[in-house]
């Protein structure tokens, strides 16, 4: 579980992590590294770069601004790393020749709701859930809800969906989950850090989903698990590719990760995996930086690989299976 002061520090409410910078230094005349991207990593990446820089000297900057804003940073070389969760497309990389995508752990995209007088969680499918951002299921008593969690009373209560207001990794990781149990959802919204949303509100960052959540009667929304403990936001089980209802959690999230393969430049989102016990969205998140990187860089990266990893399943994130691992350490080692 999180410590008392990880859970004050990290994720509690929108303020600590939408737009913010975060900066740890050793020393004043500590050298930087600048980046930008996902609010999805960030509270892994908010204790890597404060126990690193204690242990360096090395300053960091970061802007948790969501991984479309990451991956563009990245590409017009104003930052020394992006932070996304979506991999970079075809003409991304084309326009960003010499870009790596190095992994640094796995997370859960959880999808959470405030429905009065349900407080456990509820049991969705992909096909489901596409059908209500889609308009299709507009009350939380639908017989297509309802008949998956027998003996739980859904109210005759509105739904209102939730969804990111900025380019985002998450959203990449959900709409193509959505887009791989749904034609409808596939052919009418696809997938991408940005689509064209057909109904509901729009937070920004992760924090600013898990905000509109906790205010709203009837909401559902979808976020990083650790994003969901911290503010105590209920979350569902999600019916996998084996016909198993199952939780989010570090458990599940590893299965998931393990049971993945890999292209060898990583690009890939590893959705509705084929694991019995593996949880179906989930998504590895990446450090996007040139194989020029600044030495520092290049040194944290294997620090985070390394020691890094042993932090991660504190704040809800699962550590690299070792082949990714090893298959990472390899990549860092080519920056020069």
């Amino acid at each position: 579980m999180f410590t008392s002061m990880v859970r004050k520090g990290i994720v509690a409410g929108a303020s600590a992590v939408v737009g913010f910078s975060m900066i740890w230094a050793g020393s004043a005349k500590a050298e930087t590294i600048n980046g930008t991207g996902g609010t999805f990593p960030a509270p892994i990446y908010q204790k890597w770069f404060q126990q690193y820089g204690q242990e360096s000297g090395v300053q960091f900057n970061y802007q948790a601004l969501g991984s479309g804003a990451g991956i563009k940073a990245i590409t017009n070389h104003t930052v020394d790393f992006g932070a996304s969760d979506a991999p970079l497309t075809d003409p991304q990389m084309h326009a960003a020749p010499g870009i790596m995508h190095i992994p640094t752990v796995a997370g859960a995209v959880v999808i959470s709701y405030r429905i009065p007088g349900i407080n456990a969680g509820i049991h969705l499918t992909g096909d489901v859930i596409a059908d209500i951002y889609l308009g299709k299921i507009t009350k939380w008593n639908d017989p297509r809800i309802t008949s998956l969690s027998p003996g739980t009373h859904f109210p005759a209560l509105a739904i209102t969906p939730f969804h990111r207001a900025d380019g985002s990794g998450t959203t990449n990781i959900f709409t193509t989950y959505l887009s791989q149990l749904s034609g409808d959802w596939k052919n009418q919204v696809g997938h991408g850090t940005a689509v064209r949303w057909l109904r509901g509100l729009g937070g920004k960052g992760n924090a600013g989903v898990a905000e509109l959540l906790k205010q709203s009667d009837g909401g559902i929304g979808y976020i990083e698990l650790a994003y969901a403990v911290q503010n105590a936001i209920p979350y569902a089980a999600i019916r996998n590719s084996h016909g198993k209802y199952i939780f989010p959690s570090v458990e599940s999230t590893v299965i998931a990760a393990e049971g993945s393969t890999m292209p060898p430049d990583f690009r890939k989102v590893i959705t509705n995996t084929a694991s019995p016990a593996g949880y179906p969205i989930t998504g590895f998140t990446f450090i996007l930086v040139y194989k020029n990187a600044k030495p520092e860089v290049k040194k944290f990266l294997d620090w985070a690989l390394t020691k890094g990893q042993s932090e991660v399943s504190t704040l809800y994130y699962a550590p690299l299976p070792p082949n990714i691992k090893k298959r990472a350490l390899a990549a860092v080692s080519e920056i020069r």
